[in-house]
């Protein structure tokens, strides 16, 4: 085994923000020698990630094009009590078996899985085998890290993907079924409909609380399944616990003289209302290829300052929904924002709400008691 590996630039941590600096520098800076430092098996972990067409502007579509498993051009629908929408907005998925393929064929040697960092600087890592990287950058991407420093709320999620034995009629994904029972905060189901037979099942909460029982999850998603008369066989599992962050201190979470470049949700780079990170890991790797890699820390942390500034509107949406909102009844939040016009919800989940659109969200009858609103809205997130 080869104890040291030298290049320019080494991007630790192999997930969605890794790998799409990976790829965009292979794409565009093919002259810096890249190493991609994963500390699991495989690439991506396991993961679907999805976006609407617009959240990738068409010149970066380049990037994620050759990711997507599957694309529905007919658009996604979202159903609540009393409330069905279907809107034309094309939808894409990215599971992690491709991303791995995809970034294995692209980028060859350079990547190194089951490679766990146990220290790291700005010039170098060294690897719990005792593998040493010398680089001439290093960017982090080893998702969330410490969140102490930021208040939260959780978006949480068990998934199933079932194989039937008769077709679901499902034509195209639920973003969100909230008709279920809610439990737990905001409660709704997630379809995203593979092929005739076969759908993946996601029970996702808007919930105070990190804590993930996949049993009790698992059981309510074959409840669900039965309910449509779906019966079959679970062929994939998976689960997450994304933040909604809605207040904190950006300094202390990335202090101004770390030196080590940051990347994805380790640097914050993610819709604060809703843990949404696939737009700006786009963003924010094709912008990443221009920048010089002597200065990498700085420019990042400078990226990613102007990105917390910018998100102040998204984190008072987050603390309204987790501090004026009563737990079993934040779906009419969610439910009043889906009458609104479709190219506003798109600007909204690609993180690019105008001023008209902000206004427009919280004008009207509010879907939160006055009292609660008002006593959040004087309370603003840092």
């Amino acid at each position: 085994m080869t104890k040291r590996v030298e290049c320019d630039l080494a991007i630790l941590g192999g997930g969605l923000a890794g790998s799409l600096i990976a790829l965009a520098f292979a794409a565009r800076r093919p002259d810096v020698r890249l190493t991609l430092i994963e500390r699991d098996a495989v690439i991506g972990g396991n993961h679907i990630w999805s976006f609407f067409d617009g959240d990738v502007v068409p010149g970066d579509r380049w990037l994620v094009d050759p990711l997507v498993s599957h694309r529905w051009p007919q658009g996604h629908e979202v159903r609540f009590p009393g409330h069905q929408r279907r809107l034309d907005t094309p939808y894409n998925s990215v599971a992690s078996p491709k991303l791995d393929a995809h970034v294995r064929a692209v980028l060859g040697d350079a990547v190194l899985t089951g490679a766990d960092a146990m220290s790291v600087s700005p010039s170098g890592i060294t690897l719990a085998d005792g593998r040493e990287i010398a680089a001439g950058a290093v960017i982090d991407a080893r998702g969330a890290g410490d969140l102490s420093m930021l208040r939260c709320g959780w978006q949480k999620f068990v998934g199933h993907t079932l194989r039937l034995d008769a077709p679901h009629g499902i034509d195209r994904p639920v973003i969100m079924d909230a008709t279920v029972d809610q439990i737990d905060g905001y409660r709704f189901v997630y379809l995203l409909p593979w092929d005739a037979r076969t759908i993946f099942i996601e029970d996702t909460y808007y919930s105070n609380s990190a804590a993930l029982d996949v049993a009790t999850i698992g059981a309510r998603i074959a409840a669900y399944a039965q309910a449509k008369g779906w019966h079959g066989t679970v062929i994939h599992r998976e689960q997450g616990v994304l933040p909604v962050v809605h207040g904190g201190d950006f300094d202390a979470y990335w202090p101004s003289d770390d030196p080590i470049a940051r990347a994805g949700v380790r640097a914050g780079l993610f819709q604060p209302m809703t843990g949404y990170s696939l737009p700006d890991a786009v963003r924010f790797a094709t912008w990443l290829v221009d920048q010089p890699l002597d200065r990498l820390a700085a420019v990042t942390r400078a990226r990613a300052a102007a990105h917390w500034r910018n998100g102040s509107y998204y984190r008072l949406l987050g603390k309204m929904l987790f501090g004026a909102a009563q737990p079993d009844q934040r779906w009419r939040i969610f439910a009043r924002f889906y009458r609104l016009s479709a190219p506003l919800i798109q600007r909204f989940y690609a993180g690019r709400s105008t001023l008209t659109d902000r206004i427009r969200i919280l004008c009207g009858r509010p879907p939160v008691p006055i009292r609660d609103a008002m006593r959040t809205l004087l309370n603003p997130p840092a």
